[in-house]
């Protein structure tokens, strides 16, 4: 075998081995980083049996460290708080106590918040997070794909004169974290993708792309 035939040879060996290191990796990465985002919550949901007092832990009653205890507390704890507040006496201590948290500076601010934020969430009620936009962030020409959290902003809009959207744009690969910027109706495109596409997109450093949409439509402005 020629010089010629081994180079050939060798390059077409690497070829391969990296062809299947690369298709191991694809199917390992997101089996991976999903078990080490569950193991982290479950984690995390198992450090709420830490408020219970030793001999009434699963671990103290049944002598067996069961993984995940916290989760099924947590479920528990949301089952029987969903049942007492929708009867009469529940909500009431519900309102007894949300009339306490409005006595308290800063804190009401924080509640009121986080309660706004959840009912929009986990309701379909409102349109927060249902709207993919198409921003000029950080700069006029460059794109950035947020999420419409309110569709009008009552005083903003009054003192810059035009419609504003509210616009969540999250960082990657963390879509935890991001910025909130007020943008004029006019100057956003919404785009046909769903959330769920968009957050793919984010998550994957903008590997992962929804494909167009058939046929593509003009882009049209405004939410």
């Amino acid at each position: 075998m020629t010089g010629i035939d081994l180079a050939g040879a060798r390059a077409r060996f690497w070829r391969a081995i990296r062809r299947y290191l690369v298709a191991g990796l694809l199917i390992w990465i997101p089996i991976i980083a999903t078990v080490a985002v569950i193991r982290f919550i479950l984690g995390l949901l198992d450090q709420l049996t830490a408020w219970l007092p030793h001999q009434w832990q699963l671990q103290a009653l049944t002598g067996l460290r069961v993984p995940g205890a916290g989760a099924l507390l947590s479920i528990v704890v949301l089952l029987i708080t969903g049942l007492l507040v929708t009867n009469f006496i529940g909500r009431a201590l519900i309102d007894l106590w949300e009339d306490l948290v409005e006595r308290i500076p800063f804190v009401r601010g924080i509640y009121g918040g986080v309660k706004s934020f959840s009912k929009s969430l986990l309701s379909n009620q409102g349109s927060s997070f249902k709207k993919v936009l198409l921003v000029q962030y950080p700069r006029a020409g460059v794109w950035s794909v947020g999420f419409q959290t309110a569709a009008d902003i009552p005083e903003v809009t009054a003192r810059t004169g035009a419609p504003q959207v509210c616009v969540f744009i999250p960082t990657t690969p963390n879509p935890t974290s991001g910025f909130i910027v007020m943008v004029p109706r006019a100057e956003v495109i919404e785009l046909s993708m769903s959330t769920d596409d968009a957050m793919k997109m984010i998550v994957t450093l903008g590997v992962v792309t929804p494909p167009a949409p058939a046929p593509v439509a003009p882009a049209s402005r405004g939410p």
